[in-house]
């Protein structure tokens, strides 16, 4: 019977801390989307690997769906990494107005030169102000790209046609795993 109560209990602490450690399905996919999109933004362009290497952190979107016919919206989920291991989920939003038009879908990485950027980022105090741009990789403009006020972005453009580069506005959220 005390061997019975025994199993018993590592059973729940077994199912428990599985339950904790375990992402939804839509997480996980997100995240196995990332690991692909990092491979493909490598493959575009060696010399962001040295953004991987170095940074203190990144969010890697890897599926970001831009819009517009005078408004235009952006909307997609990311994976936030600090020192190359996955420690949350984040979202992009991204609102505006303007003489636009197309759709596209596009790969967006986020790079935090330091800690101080990717804390304000996880605290909710990182947004992109009007004139933040990405640099788009098929452009081959990963050569000389660095860091504006501890953040550099990198777009690759997946599918579609849009007529902006700007990332201006995008509103993010952090949910830690």
């Amino acid at each position: 019977m005390k061997n019975l109560k025994k199993i018993g209990f590592l059973l729940i602490i077994t199912l428990f801390a599985i339950n904790v450690n375990a992402q939804t399905k839509k997480e996980q996919k997100i995240i196995d989307d990332a690991r692909e999109a990092k491979s493909m933004l490598l493959k575009e362009e060696s010399n962001i690997g040295d953004f991987f290497a170095s940074s203190a952190g990144y969010v890697i979107f890897p599926n970001v769906g831009k819009g517009a016919f005078i408004i235009g919206a952006a909307s997609g989920n990311g994976v936030v990494y600090q020192k190359g291991r996955v420690i949350g989920m984040a979202d992009l939003k991204k609102i505006n107005v303007g003489f636009q038009a197309g759709g596209q879908a596009i790969i967006e990485a986020i790079f935090f030169e330091t800690e101080k950027e990717l804390n304000d980022f996880k605290e909710g105090n990182f947004e992109f102000s009007g004139e933040a741009s990405a640099v788009i990789l098929k452009s081959g403009k990963a050569v000389n790209a660095q860091y504006k006020d501890g953040v550099a972005v990198f777009a690759l453009p997946k599918a579609g046609l849009m007529a902006e580069a700007a990332v201006g506005g995008q509103k993010f959220s952090y949910d830690p795993l």
